[in-house]
């Protein structure tokens, strides 16, 4: 949990890189019915990060549907579930300190391996799914997600998820034309 929790606190911040974003959807289905939502909270407990992210997403998600015109409601038409999916990945760069420069002996010229140096560095990828479900037939009709690179440290994370969660939402509803 510690690693899944420290790994999403990463995705939430990115470094240097936009946030790229994907959806899919149900062609059949008329999304200008729609006009309610409720959390799908047995879903969104499951999510391994801590409670202050959820909160945070859970709040971005609000307004931008509040911005599109949607309205929480006990008895909705849409019920949001969200998911968190990370990994790690390592870049290590060698260089063998091979150089131009003076040496022993006469001359200037080209010198023997003076050290091996490698720079080993990570970053983690992360995706946010939103995922919109016909609250009558419980099936899955959109899901966004927002896949970008992480960094763990930032004093900007409000404004972090709700960029992320906006540009996610910016596809629905889906464009039929």
């Amino acid at each position: 949990m510690k690693k899944t929790l420290l790994l999403f606190l990463s995705f939430l911040v990115f470094s240097c890189s936009s946030i790229r974003v994907y959806h899919d959807f149900d062609a059949s289905v008329d999304f200008d019915s729609y006009t309610s939502y409720a959390f799908f909270k047995p879903g969104i407990d499951e999510v391994e990060i801590s409670d202050l992210d959820k909160k945070r997403i859970l709040k971005a998600i609000e307004k931008d549907l509040a911005n599109k015109g949607f309205t929480s409601s006990d008895s909705p038409e849409l019920l949001i579930n969200i998911a968190v999916k990370s990994s790690n990945d390592v870049y290590i760069n060698n260089w063998n300190g091979m150089g131009y420069g003076w040496g022993w002996g006469w001359g200037y010229g080209w010198g023997w391996p003076q050290n091996n140096i490698a720079t080993v560095s990570s970053q983690t990828n992360g995706i946010l799914f939103i995922d919109l479900i016909d609250a009558k037939s419980k099936q899955l009709i959109w899901q966004g997600k927002g896949r970008g690179f992480i960094n763990e440290y930032s004093k900007k994370r409000d404004e972090r998820i709700q960029e992320f969660v906006t540009e996610i939402l910016k596809n629905y509803p889906p464009n039929l034309e």
